[in-house]
């Protein structure tokens, strides 16, 4: 198991480093989209193992929506002048809109409606269905939207997600490792037996320890006490999001949300310390280090 994790890891790592540094927002954009679809797919059978069948194509259909609405939104920070007009939305007298998170949400609600109004599904399973379809949407898709709006940051984006990765990958391996050698005392049994609080804390000091090293390297101009606080503040985002998905697995009875990654199990399990790390770095950016501030 040990040596089909590694040697996965090795073949992804490069591509998704490679991609994070040198592609478009727009090309991060459609890649994310297909993790996305994977893992919402990957949730739509953890449901169905209980007996929950969510509206797939449309909860698929909204997912792509919100990964467009934050890729809208990216590229009109990046052309705004001075929080002004966004100079690439006007066409002669005209400006067009940019759809927000909101309104994509609310397109989810009206067709979430009517699919359980029309359906010929027996009645009962109205509510798991709306269930399965919210929570995908809500706790999957929407929070992994939040990397398009990361990388498309002028300037630093693409290396501030990149450092939301690091810090998932670095705290998730010394998690791993430290648990393995040394954890003896459980962290949350009830949901994951195997995590221990010494591969908790491993996780936590490894994710800052990244912090520092990419303060020394001058990659980012970002004081290191910032850097710190988004690696502590990401890396126990992503230990809550990878209980969380525990927790999931758990309720359906399966070991691992898919068998599509050798070692690693599904997209869904070797994503979910990402599904809160990555927006938990965006608001950290946002709301306390912010360049406009």
């Amino acid at each position: 198991m040990i040596w089909k994790r590694v040697a996965t890891a090795v073949v992804l790592i490069p591509l998704v480093v490679s991609l994070v540094l040198a592609a478009s927002t727009g090309l991060v954009a459609l890649v994310l989209a297909l993790v996305i679809l994977l893992a919402i797919f990957e949730y739509f059978s953890l449901g169905e193992a209980i007996g929950h069948r969510a509206y797939r194509l449309w909860t698929a259909f909204c997912a792509m929506l919100l990964v467009h609405v934050q890729y809208l939104a990216a590229m009109d920070a990046q052309h705004s002048l001075h929080d002004g007009p966004q100079v690439h939305r006007i066409f002669g007298l005209f400006e067009l809109p940019t759809p927000s998170v909101a309104d994509a949400l609310f397109i989810f609600l009206i067709g979430l409606a009517i699919l359980i109004l029309t359906t010929r599904r027996p009645l009962v399973e109205a509510l798991p269905a709306a269930g399965i379809s919210s929570s995908a949407l809500l706790l999957v898709a929407l929070p992994l939207t939040y990397a398009v709006r990361l990388h498309g940051i002028s300037l630093v984006g693409n290396y501030l997600l990149l450092f939301s990765l690091l810090i998932t990958w670095i705290g998730d391996s010394t998690a791993y490792f430290v648990g393995r050698a040394i954890g003896k005392h459980p962290f949350a049994p009830h949901l994951s037996p195997k995590k221990t609080w010494e591969g908790a804390a491993a996780s936590f000091l490894g994710s800052i320890l990244i912090a520092i090293a990419l303060a020394a390297s001058h990659l980012v101009n970002i004081a290191v006490i910032h850097l710190i606080g988004m690696a502590a503040a990401g890396n126990v985002a992503g230990q809550v999001g990878d209980l969380l998905e525990s927790a999931y697995k758990r309720s359906a009875g399966v070991k691992d949300s898919g068998t599509l990654l050798p070692g690693h199990g599904g997209v869904l399990d070797r994503i979910d310390a990402l599904i809160l790390a990555i927006p938990v770095v965006w608001y950290y950016w946002s709301w306390i280090y912010s360049p406009r501030a």
